[in-house]
């Protein structure tokens, strides 16, 4: 596989920036083999957008020769007060988490935030150092990396070590590409305006959109990004263990407002999860509707869509369809048994 063709992977959707596209090229000249990671808290149950959506992505990267990491962030889970702050249940979980990615992803290292601490002496004394660099109001801003807000008043001081230590792993690991999702993208730039100043190396940053979750969105951020699917709400996502019938009316119920292409799960689903997987998605409809039709590219569907050429309703049967022949086999494979389940529930 030539080079083009590796950019071309890694940066497919759902991929939305890479910082810079000139660093990823001269890293691939220069770099059979880098080394990639991306960090996941362990919190509640797996979905669409989690594992499905993300564990694509990184079969991009392996795919492109990348040699790729999921870190498991169970001290970053704790600081966030995810599980109920319990260090007992992310351990517990942290398994789920690592036999769903080895499925998903089979070429995938699996690292745990504990074994690379307990294994790296320097770390907590390159922690300092990275703080050293970061002033508490720029910490503060990093915060919306936990899903809060720097004017949140209830922060306690532990939550203000996450920044810095999701930095010191990223040195830890000794990484070429940082990937994770947009919602990221503030430690990265921190990591790649401090680095330099302390002689790190520099990894290039690769982030995917977060696939948004099925509800109608309540809100719309100036940058124009709606919630993302959500691991607690059961009606917001699409979760690894939904069954065939719950998934296909997930997506049925799933907003969709016809002809606009502006913040619709749906669509969204169908370009970063079909169209991943899948060369075409068929659409079977009456003759009175204007007969079955297939599409080989999102493009294509987008462009029916707005012009109304084709009907939320048959778009949510195509797209739940298609996610069922994803989901039903990774599902039967990935055993969650009933006291996990019980635990996550009880701690969401």
């Amino acid at each position: 596989m030539d080079i083009t063709e590796k950019i071309n992977l890694i940066s497919r959707p759902p991929i939305e920036e890479v910082v810079t596209e000139k660093e990823l090229l001269e890293l691939l000249k220069t770099n059979s083999n880098p080394k990639h990671y991306i960090g996941i808290e362990i919190s509640g149950f797996l979905h669409l957008g989690s594992l499905i959506s993300t564990g694509f992505k990184i079969n991009d990267f392996i795919q492109a020769g990348v040699n790729c990491t999921v870190f498991l962030a169970d001290w970053h889970t704790l600081l966030n007060d995810k599980l109920g702050g319990s260090f007992e249940n992310i351990r517990k979980v942290s398994k789920y988490y690592e036999d769903a990615f080895k499925l998903v992803c089979p070429g995938v290292n699996i690292v745990l935030g504990t074994d690379l601490y307990d294994s790296k002496k320097e770390y907590w004394s390159e922690l300092v150092q990275i703080a050293k660099h970061m002033s508490l109001a720029r910490t503060m801003r990093t915060l919306t990396i936990m899903g809060r807000s720097e004017n949140d008043e209830k922060i306690d001081l532990a939550k203000l070590l996450y920044p810095a230590m999701q930095a010191a792993d990223i040195h830890s690991l000794d990484l070429d590409i940082v990937h994770a999702g947009m919602d990221q993208r503030k430690i990265h730039m921190l990591v790649k305006d401090v680095f330099p100043k302390m002689k790190w190396k520099v990894p290039v940053a690769v982030h995917h959109k977060l696939l948004p979750g099925l509800t109608k969105p309540a809100e719309v951020k100036p940058d124009g990004e709606v919630a993302k699917m959500s691991k607690s709400d059961p009606n917001a996502g699409v979760f690894i263990h939904n069954s065939d019938d719950e998934i296909r009316t997930k997506i049925k119920k799933g907003f969709c407002e016809e002809g606009s292409i502006e913040n619709n799960p749906v669509l969204e689903i169908a370009k970063n999860v079909i169209f991943h997987e899948f060369d075409t998605i068929s659409i079977e409809r009456p003759e009175k509707f204007g007969g079955n039709v297939s599409y080989d590219n999102f493009a294509s569907m987008e462009s029916d869509f707005a012009q109304k050429k084709l009907h939320p309703s048959d778009l949510k049967q195509a797209v739940g369809e298609s996610l069922v022949k994803i989901i039903s086999p990774i599902r039967e494979k990935l055993s969650l048994s009933e006291e996990l389940s019980n635990l996550i529930k009880n701690s969401c």
